[in-house]
């Protein structure tokens, strides 16, 4: 095989040649996408190292552990071996801890990565497919933490499996047989067989080659980076992509530090105190994932008596219209670049990022979105809001109702309108100058301020927005 002059095989030459040359971006908002990766690593070696401890097994077992209050109680091995890991097994808790808050740092990484990704415009071409692919780790991000909540086989998780299995159900003509399906027949304890391997290989690895995938699309086209203004001595832009093996190492280890700081003082989901699972019992006290809490808060939100009978069924809008919503949301975040394009007719590629302020549609569309996320997400813990502040729970259901259909119009408005006034202040600096906070005093008693003249160069530009097939301004870039 013939070798380059460096001794490597060409294609490898050119490829390590490549990634030489290539910059990544050295701004702040950056690291979350980094921060992301750094957590699923930790959570993916505790899980691996978890493996050799728990039995996805349902067999009936008398417990005779260490824990005194589950002394002679029957429970499955699933559980047996949970609890014998978190109290009899050196460094088990802490393992646990760990794999539990890296899954959740992860998530909420990655949805922060997300809204820095769309408020800048970096999904814009040739980049929508990366969004796409960043979509698909929360979502299985999210199937991974929903999966994995169950496999202990405590009441608390017992509980959550009662609740999916009347949300598969409610499934018109299909819900039985997918039940059937999950649970293999064998309701509750057939869903530890199927979520097991779910949990620990499909959905791992399909996170693993999505990471990979964007990492390699990063590579091809480079990061986007906001722009330079001229003679600002600025010096954001990029770093070699060798500098950020070092940077990487260094926040794996603070990130690394964190969740054990985290996992050592802030006990989740302690087993040992709810019991075996049973399918009689719902534990109370208990709420949901809190990455899934806007899907039970849009079933809370829901009127009551949505039921009627089509072709000897009952179909239940109060639970598929939910789901319908929580699913569209979702689907028309993940599609908008590409909506976003075609209204447009913008086909270019834009390897500059674009400020929020400069986009004033595009960030009050974001800012809807996240109005109408966060206000399902509230509703997902109305009942403990009510307790907590002595508020009337069907006072605050209504309420919500009510956020839920004005707050994203309210903040479409206020959003654009701030963003339009912070464009107009700085039209207003470079025409007029920056002020000083000096007021002169002329001779005939008249006072003026006196302003420094502001190169217009150093004023953060955007893009030069491409117009669309009418000839009119983009949607994000849309101004006066």
């Amino acid at each position: 095989m013939s070798t380059s002059g460096s001794g490597h095989p060409p294609i490898l030459g050119r490829i390590l040649a490549t990634w030489r040359r290539r910059s990544a971006t050295d701004h702040w908002s950056s690291l979350f996408g980094e921060i992301a990766v750094a957590s699923f690593v930790i959570c993916s070696v505790t899980g691996i190292i978890m493996a050799f401890f728990y039995e996805p097994s349902t067999a009936p077992v008398t417990y005779r552990g260490s824990y005194p209050g589950l002394q002679g109680v029957e429970m499955s091995r699933a559980l047996e071996s949970t609890v014998d890991l978190s109290l009899d097994v050196r460094g088990g808790l802490l393992l646990r801890q760990m794999h539990h808050w890296s899954a959740s740092v992860m998530i909420a990484a990655v949805m922060v990565h997300l809204l820095r990704v769309f408020f800048t415009g970096a999904f814009r071409g040739p980049r929508g497919l990366t969004w796409l692919m960043w979509f698909g780790v929360l979502l299985a991000g999210m199937g991974a933490g929903l999966t994995g909540h169950v496999l202990p086989d405590d009441a608390l998780s017992g509980t959550s499996l009662l609740v999916t299995d009347g949300l598969i159900k409610a499934i018109p003509v299909i819900g039985t047989w997918l039940s059937f399906v999950v649970y293999q027949g064998d309701f509750p304890s057939g869903a530890i067989g199927t979520f097991y391997p779910v949990h620990a290989v499909v959905v791992p690895v399909a996170m693993l080659g999505l990471l990979v995938a964007i990492g390699l699309m990063n590579l091809r086209h480079g990061p986007a980076r906001f722009r330079i203004p001229e003679g600002s001595g600025s010096t954001v832009g990029g770093i070699p992509v060798t500098a950020t093996v070092v940077r990487g190492a260094g926040l794996f280890c603070i990130v690394f530090g964190v969740l054990t700081l985290m996992s050592a003082t802030a006990t989740v989901n302690p087993v040992w105190l709810y019991g075996p699972s049973d399918p009689s019992v719902a534990a109370a006290g208990g709420g949901v994932l809190w990455y899934l809490a806007f899907l039970d808060g849009a079933q809370r939100l829901v009127p009551p008596g949505w039921e009627f009978m089509l072709l000897d069924s009952t179909w239940t809008p109060a639970i598929l219209v939910p789901l319908a919503v929580g699913g569209g949301f979702f689907l028309v975040a993940m599609i908008y670049p590409f909506l976003e394009r075609w209204v447009d007719g913008d086909t270019g590629e834009h390897h500059l990022l674009t400020r929020p302020r400069d986009a004033p549609n595009r960030t009050g569309i974001g800012v809807a979105g996240m109005v109408f996320f966060g206000v399902l997400w509230i509703a997902g813990g109305s009942d403990v809001i009510a307790l907590t502040f002595e508020l009337s729970n069907n006072g605050l259901i209504a309420a919500l109702r009510l956020a839920l259909i004005l707050g994203p119009v309210i903040g479409f408005v206020l959003t654009r309108y701030v963003c339009l006034g912070l464009q107009h202040k700085e039209r207003e600096i470079v025409a007029h100058g920056a002020e000083t906070g000096q007021i002169l005093r002329s001779p005939e008693g008249g006072y003026s301020e006196i302003r420094q003249p502001v190169d217009a160069r150093v004023v953060p530009r955007q893009e030069k927005p491409a117009a669309g097939r009418s000839g009119r301004v983009p949607v994000g870039e849309g101004g006066t």
